[in-house]
C-alpha cells in the first residue's frame, strides 16, 4: 500500500479555464501514464469509469467538498455560502433523507412520463417563435426549455424565464472555482431568494396558475408540517431550478452539435422517439456536464492505495464514459451500443441526481420536435466552452437551418406513460 502522495501521478489542470475546452484527450493521456488516477492543484482526478463508479457510492467514507469550495471562492460569509452548504447535494444521513423524501414523488419515472404532454407543447411553442429566424444561438435556445418545464411544475408563470435565466446562467458557475465570479454568484442567490419568497407568499394568499396542486403546494406542506425549514425550503427550490436549467440545456446543446456531423443519425431523429432515448443515452455516455467532487472524511484505502482524511477527489462523470477500458470504441456515437443507460452521468450513491427521469424525457421528447422542425442544421459561427470543473458544456453554438412545418401533434405514442425506457 502506498500513500496516494507517493505516486508518479500525471498532472490535469482542471482548474485552467481552457482546461475545457477539449479536455477528451487529455484524459485519455492522464490513462495511458496512470490507467485510473492523476492529480491535479486542489487534489486527485479519478479517471477511469469502474474507479469513479466505486468511489460515488461511499456516500458514509466521503462528503460533498462544500468547506473547501467556499474557502476557494473566499466566500465566507456570503448568501452563496448558505445556499452551498444547504443544498441537498451537500447534506447527508437524516437530514439528506428527510428533505429527498419530501419531493422524491415527484421526481420517479411515471411522474416524468406525466409531463411529457408539458414538454411536448413547450418546446412546440418555443420552436414556432424561434424557429422562423433561421438562424440563431441554439444554446440560447435550449436554454429556455428545461425551465419553462419546471416554472410549470412548481406553478410559476413562464413571464418570469427572462428574467431568471441571467441568474441560472450565473449560478451554474457555482462549482467552476473561479474566485472572481463571486459578486455574481452572491446577485444571482439574492435574485432568485427574492423571486421564490415572493412566489411562496403568493402561494400562500391563494394566487395560483394550476387548479390541480402541484410540486409547490406540497413543499409549503412539507414547510408547515416541519418537514422542511424556511433556508431548506428556498435552498431546495434553487437548486431545483438550478440544476433542471443548466444540466439539461447543455446536454442538449451537446447533442445538437454532435447530431450535426451525423444527418442519417438526427434524420432518424425526427421520425422515431424511441431511437431519441438511445441517442440520449449515448450522449450522456460520450459527454455530459456533471462533474461529482468529494473530501474523505477518514483516511481511505481504495486499490491499495490510501488517501488521508480531506483529501479532495475529483469524480469527472462528464469524462468517464470516454474511458477504453470500460468501453469498446469509446470516441465513436452509436446509438445502437448495447446497454445505451450503461453510463453515469447522473452519479451514483445516495445524491444521484433526483430529477434524472424528467431530464431524460424532456431531452429525447426537444430532440424529437427539434429534428422535425429544424433541417439541415449548419454551424455558422465560433463555439465557446464552460470552464471544467464545475457544470462543463458549451458555451454559444450559433447555427442556421431550414425551418419545416410543424407536424401533428405527438399523442402519448410508443408505450412511455408508465415507465421510462
Amino acid at each position: 500500500m502506498k500513500r496516494v502522495s507517493e505516486l508518479s501521478l500525471p498532472e490535469l489542470a482542471i482548474e485552467d479555464p481552457a482546461f475545457g475546452v477539449d479536455p477528451v484527450p487529455l484524459f485519455a493521456a492522464a490513462r495511458n501514464q496512470h490507467p485510473w488516477l492523476a492529480k491535479t492543484g486542489l487534489g486527485y482526478v479519478v479517471t477511469e469509469f469502474d474507479a469513479i463508479n466505486d468511489l460515488l457510492r461511499m456516500d458514509e467514507r466521503m462528503r460533498g467538498p462544500y468547506d473547501l469550495i467556499v474557502d476557494v471562492m473566499n466566500a465566507k460569509g456570503s448568501r452563496w455560502e448558505r445556499f452551498q452548504k444547504g443544498m441537498l447535494a451537500a447534506l447527508s444521513g437524516d437530514s439528506h433523507r428527510r428533505i429527498r423524501n419530501v419531493v422524491a414523488s415527484a421526481f420517479t419515472p411515471r411522474a416524468a412520463n406525466r409531463q411529457r404532454g408539458l414538454m411536448r407543447e413547450v418546446i412546440a411553442r418555443l420552436l414556432a417563435e424561434w424557429g422562423p429566424k433561421g438562424r440563431f444561438d441554439f444554446e440560447e435556445f435550449a436554454s429556455y426549455f428545461p425551465i419553462s418545464v419546471m416554472c410549470n411544475l412548481i406553478g410559476a408563470p413562464a413571464s418570469v424565464v427572462p428574467r431568471l435565466r441571467p441568474s441560472l446562467e450565473a449560478l451554474g458557475l457555482s462549482g467552476s472555482l473561479i474566485p472572481d465570479t463571486l459578486p455574481e454568484l452572491e446577485k444571482a442567490v439574492v435574485a432568485m431568494e427574492d423571486f421564490l419568497v415572493r412566489l411562496v407568499a403568493d402561494r400562500r394568499r391563494g394566487d395560483r396558475i394550476h387548479e390541480e396542486p402541484d410540486l409547490l403546494d406540497a413543499l409549503i406542506m412539507a414547510r408547515d408540517s416541519d418537514g422542511l425549514n424556511d433556508v431548506e425550503l428556498n435552498s431546495l427550490l434553487i437548486l431545483m431550478f438550478v440544476a433542471g436549467y443548466d444540466t439539461s440545456k447543455n446536454v442538449l446543446t451537446m447533442i445538437m452539435s454532435e447530431l450535426m456531423g451525423e444527418p442519417d443519425m438526427y434524420s432518424r431523429c425526427a421520425e422515431d422517439l424511441a431511437y431519441c432515448h438511445r441517442v440520449v443515452e449515448e450522449n450522456l455516455r460520450f459527454q455530459s456536464p456533471a462533474n461529482s467532487s468529494r473530501l474523505t472524511n477518514e483516511d481511505l484505502i481504495y486499490r491499495d492505495v490510501l488517501f488521508p482524511k480531506d483529501t479532495m477527489l475529483f469524480l469527472p462523470n462528464s469524462m468517464s464514459g470516454r474511458d477504453p477500458s470500460a468501453f469498446p470504441d469509446p470516441d465513436k456515437i452509436d446509438p445502437e451500443r448495447p446497454a445505451p443507460g450503461r453510463h453515469i452521468a447522473f452519479g451514483r450513491g445516495m445524491h444521484m441526481c433526483l430529477g434524472q427521469h424528467i431530464a431524460r424525457a424532456q431531452i429525447a421528447e426537444g430532440l424529437h420536435q427539434i429534428a422535425q422542425r429544424i433541417t439541415n442544421p449548419k454551424l455558422v459561427g465560433p463555439v465557446g466552452h464552460r470552464p471544467f470543473p464545475g457544470v462543463w458544456g458549451l458555451k454559444g453554438l450559433p447555427i442556421e437551418f431550414t425551418l419545416a412545418p410543424p407536424r401533428a401533434t405527438m399523442t402519448t405514442a410508443h408505450g412511455y406513460d408508465d415507465a421510462l425506457p
